[in-house]
């Protein structure tokens, strides 16, 4: 059996639990979804994000061949786009608003581009790897940046998107994990990972993230896309169960942290695993 016939529970951190549902508008026309490039920081519903001290910060620069980590003032530059992905991350997802229906509808287009959904609960989202019927409850553990991150993957690396949507290539298991909840997980997964809402960098990591931030507004977004298909690829590589999700995001959190810290990676398209994405 697999993900589009059985998608009873969600994971979330890698564990099996049940969510609370709650209702959802259904919208009956195709409207344009603006990208997340455009999310607001005046946005009122996720109020004013957790961040250090205004302007300040440590990090870790990777000159080559060595690391020198030292406190230094963000540029006006650094400083929006930190806090711009720090306030991605307190958004809900709201069925109430149009915006955010709209990108789900867009998600359900960019996978299923010859496909007409007939609404935004409906038996259909299944086919993706949802919990059930009404995909705005499995966003809860991880918020709108889940849904964000799915349709970046999804525009922007669309061959790979679609192969690990419709799970092509390699010995696929009995039970494969469910695609789209896996999405939401990694998402989870990679927030805390990064540990932004900290106010001491805890982690080389973390730090060269932020530099790596600096440098590409999409940095967070193709990180998900690199930890997608790292995490597709130790599944197949372990010929894993369903129940052994928990391991294998275990494994893609490690790989990254690696990955990050290597020397000659300055770039999230210089980590290694980069070259997995189509």
């Amino acid at each position: 059996m697999t993900s589009r016939s059985r998608n009873h529970s969600r994971l979330s951190g890698g564990s099996l639990v049940s969510i609370p549902t709650f209702s959802s508008s259904s919208i009956t026309q195709k409207r344009a979804y603006a990208p997340p490039s455009v999310v607001s920081t005046d946005d009122a519903t996720c109020g004013t994000p957790m961040w250090m001290e205004k302007g300040f910060a440590c990090v870790c620069f990777k000159p080559k061949g060595s690391y020198r980590r030292m406190c230094i003032n963000l540029t006006p530059s650094q400083e929006a786009r930190l806090k711009r992905l720090k306030h991605r991350m307190k958004v809900n997802y709201e069925p109430s608003r149009s915006e955010h229906r709209e990108a789900l509808r867009a998600l359900w287009y960019a996978a299923f581009p010859r496909k007409e959904l007939h609404d935004l609960v409906s038996e259909q989202w299944k086919e993706m790897g949802w919990q059930g019927r009404d995909p705005s409850t499995d966003f809860r553990g991880a918020g709108f940046i889940s849904l964000e991150n799915l349709l970046f993957f999804a525009k922007t690396f669309s061959t790979s998107f679609h192969n690990l949507l419709k799970k092509q290539g390699g010995k696929r298991a009995t039970w494969e994990y469910p695609f789209a909840v896996a999405g939401v997980n990694i998402t989870f997964m990679i927030m805390q990972m990064l540990e932004l809402h900290s106010t001491k960098p805890a982690s080389l990591a973390r730090s060269v993230f932020i530099q790596m931030l600096s440098e590409n507004e999409w940095a967070f977004d193709l990180l998900y896309c690199v930890a997608f298909v790292v995490m597709d690829k130790q599944w197949l590589q372990r010929n894993a169960t369903y129940m052994e999700f928990n391991d294998v995001l275990k494994y893609t959190r490690s790989q990254l942290e690696k990955e990050l810290i290597m020397e000659d990676v300055l770039r999230i398209e210089d980590m290694p695993s980069y070259s997995f994405l189509c």
